[in-house]
């Protein structure tokens, strides 16, 4: 990590991490905390690494007893003393992570119950004021904000906010910080990689130009609701922003006047004391670090931050049991956090070293608690270990001197291009910015710009246009760009994975829930509609279909692109096909099919696998959205007994004998294509009426035959199944003559 080495200014991160203003680097904040020379100044030996561990032993009853005590004065909060047992127990190698529980739990206690606000500095105290503000109790429901405007990563307020493909929205900024090294959302893991490539990149290609990856478009929708409703946060969060790329500029007072900025826009963001902490943190004002880090600790108790930054404010101001106190419960807040863990062995060397049972099980071997640094360890702590060692010899001597300062001549520092703090609000019973009535939020600021109406399962494209699903879907179906900007959204209709907004969809639940149950129900009312099997059943015009015979089409119309997708959506999966009829538009009579399986190709063409299943006679035609419908009825085979029952097992039999015969006899190359498009041909029904629609293999054989459409129709009206078998022995019969 990059730092300036100058006398008057401590070391600068090089990065922002998640869009905040970084922690400083464990080996400079532990020049800056050290209550005394350390053993490498004095013997010029390595410091040993605080995360270095040793395997601990069996419990001894001896020790059960220690750590029971160790566990009552903690508990007690004689900390000092627990302290001084547990140290002993690490000694013995007879401590363990999970053994600190009763320990954690009592720092955590102590300081979420025994901190309160500083109070307001002499220079006005502005930043104090609002905060006390905020905690009266007339305005305590006030100070409460939906979360859903906080961005994931940095956990500020929304600012440009970037709708990934897997629905989850950050700030712009965010983003485009952690794409060249996080490659995945922050929540879900979905690879921003594959986002990217929604954005026209074709796969295999590589970004040419200094800006490798596609620039990040803005929600459109959400950036300007969120302008309307929030403008003071919207524009500190842009503030915060603009700070935080002049603090990794090393311009540190003009970052400050913006964050002092934004403070009086949004002054209960609790990021914005916590990076302004670390800012006067970085200029040497430690009172004004920790006033503010305090107040971020107030308005986000469980924030890993703001308490690691009030932990070194105390620890450079000299306040040592309370800097000790907080570096632990930054500890218990995230136990794998390096820095705190080193922090706090700096602050405290008698702090004892505790393993975790899964450490313990994987070092077998004994490890001297101030040996060398285990080879094991990762990278990072490498880095940490190697970075304080070489830090801590040089400005050792320095930073006592710095600490001696800090506390004869606290805040004595003088800048002149500080921005002055601003006054508290003179109003007992004004609101902050952030909880503004929703009065001038409207359900028009909601509505898909194809259909007009509220949104509903909403969806943002790369471009950052936001439209109902099936409105995009729809479109698409016609053209694969945007319908507003008209950027290509090919990528998009390949992959078909639309998900949700995330935000868009809680902030309707939560905001307008009588204006999106009216939407469901016009939603629901419409897919019952189309659910429906008998009413404005959706019509295929093309080919004969015939039951049980497979059907296999090619959708490439966009009208029945809508309409095959409807099928699915509904789960009827079902829709009638006719031939077409110059006249009358399509046929009298046709056959349901049923969807098996859709192929979607790139283009948005897609292969349906359909076999059919009922057959149905037309009672009166219509259109729905460019696609043809029908009411119909449904025709079954009327049923025989007795004498005519026994003939028609007869006649049965018969034509099945001729049609196997006449099957077999065609040439191989013809035999195999009939298999591969309808495959074999079916058994012969022991009962011949068991099927409403007749035996499959009568079907099977009329779509084999090399009949005409027209001729073949009569067959599907036909609702007696001594008809149709006539019908196919006297077909059988000519086609025979012919070949002779």
């Amino acid at each position: 990590m990059d730092s300036l080495e100058t006398g008057q200014m401590l070391s600068l991160p090089a990065e922002l991490g998640s869009n905040n203003l970084v922690l400083m680097d464990p080996a400079a904040s532990a020049a800056r905390v050290n209550t005394g020379p350390h053993p490498e100044v004095a013997t010029g030996g390595a410091a040993p690494h605080p995360t270095q561990k040793q395997t601990p032993r069996a419990s001894t009853p001896e020790c059960k007893v220690l750590l029971s005590q160790a566990d009552a004065l903690a508990s007690r909060g004689r900390l000092r003393e627990a302290l001084e047992v547990y140290r002993q127990l690490s000694e013995r190698r007879q401590l363990a992570v999970e053994q600190l529980e009763q320990l954690v739990r009592c720092l955590a206690k102590n300081v979420s119950l025994g901190e309160g606000l500083a109070p307001a500095s002499p220079d006005g105290g502005g930043v104090a004021g609002c905060a006390m503000a905020a905690e009266e109790p007339g305005t305590a429901a006030a100070t409460e904000m939906w979360d859903g405007f906080e961005c994931r990563k940095c956990h500020g307020f929304l600012s440009d906010p970037v709708s990934l493909s897997c629905g989850h929205t950050f700030c712009k900024l965010c983003l485009e910080r952690g794409r060249a090294a996080d490659r995945r959302c922050a929540l879900c893991g979905v690879k921003l990689s594959a986002w990217m490539v929604a954005t026209g990149r074709a796969r295999g290609t590589r970004w040419a130009g200094p800006q490798s990856p596609p620039p990040l478009r803005v929600n459109v929708v959400l950036s300007g609701l969120l302008g309307k409703l929030f403008p003071g946060p919207a524009r500190a969060s842009q503030l915060r922003h603009e700070g935080n790329r002049l603090y990794r500029e090393r311009q540190v007072e003009a970052a400050l006047i913006k964050y002092n900025e934004a403070v009086r826009l949004a002054p209960n963001d609790h990021l914005l004391y916590s990076n302004r902490s670390q800012i006067y943190f970085t200029l040497e004002s430690h009172e004004d670090a920790l006033h503010d880090a305090e107040i971020a600790c107030k308005l986000r108790p469980t924030g890993f931050k703001p308490h690691f930054r009030k932990a070194q404010a105390l620890a450079t101001l000299g306040k040592v049991e309370e800097a000790l106190k907080e570096f632990l419960y930054c500890v218990s807040l995230d136990g794998k956090n390096k820095k705190a863990r080193f922090e706090a062995q700096r602050e405290n060397p008698a702090l004892p070293h505790c393993f975790s049972q899964e450490e313990a099980a994987a070092r077998p071997a004994q490890v001297k608690v101030n040996g060398p640094q285990d080879q094991e360890e990762g990278e990072e702590e490498k880095r940490d270990a190697a970075s304080a060692e070489g830090d801590s010899t040089k400005t050792g001597k320095c930073q006592k001197k710095k600490r001696k300062h800090c506390q004869i001549e606290p805040q004595s520092l003088d800048m002149p291009n500080k921005a002055s703090k601003q006054g508290p609000p003179t109003d007992e019973g004004a609101k902050p910015a952030l909880s503004i009535p929703f009065a001038s939020f409207d359900a028009s600021d909601l509505e898909c710009s194809v259909c007009m109406r509220l949104f509903y399962e909403p969806v943002t494209t790369p471009c950052g246009h936001t439209f109902c699903l099936k409105c995009l879907e729809r479109c698409l179906d016609h053209n694969t760009k945007c319908p507003l900007c008209k950027d290509g959204l090919l990528q998009c209709l390949a992959s078909r994975k639309y998900s949700k907004t995330v935000i868009m969809e809680e902030l309707i639940a939560k905001f307008l829930p009588e204006e999106l149950n009216e939407r469901r129900r016009l939603y629901e009312e419409e897919m019952e509609e189309l659910s429906n099997l008998n009413k404005n059943v959706p019509i295929f015009v093309c080919t004969m279909a015939y039951p049980t015979v497979p059907c296999p089409l090619h959708i490439f119309e966009p009208c029945y692109r809508l309409m095959i997708r409807r099928c699915i959506e509904t789960g009827t999966r079902q829709f009638g096909m006719c031939l077409g009829d110059p006249v009358k538009g399509f046929a009298e009579y046709g056959c349901i099919l049923e969807i098996r399986n859709v192929q979607f190709f790139a283009d948005g063409r897609s292969v349906v696998d359909s076999i059919g299943k009922r057959r149905f006679k037309v009672l009166h035609q219509g259109q729905r959205d460019g696609y043809n419908t029908a009411d119909i009825e449904y025709i079954e085979d009327q049923k025989v007994q007795g004498e005519d029952y026994a003939e028609l097992m007869t006649l049965h039999n018969c034509v099945y004998e001729q049609a196997s015969l006449w099957f077999h006899s065609l040439k191989s190359s013809l035999k195999n294509r009939i298999l591969h498009h309808f495959g074999p041909m079916p058994e012969k029904d022991t009962d011949p009426q068991i099927n409403p629609n007749g035996p499959a293999w009568c079907w099977w054989i009329l779509a084999v035959l090399p009949l005409e459409s027209r001729a073949q129709l009569p067959f599907l009206a036909m609702r007696s199944l001594k008809d149709r078998l006539n019908g196919i022995r006297r077909v059988l019969a000519f086609i025979s003559r012919t070949q002779n």
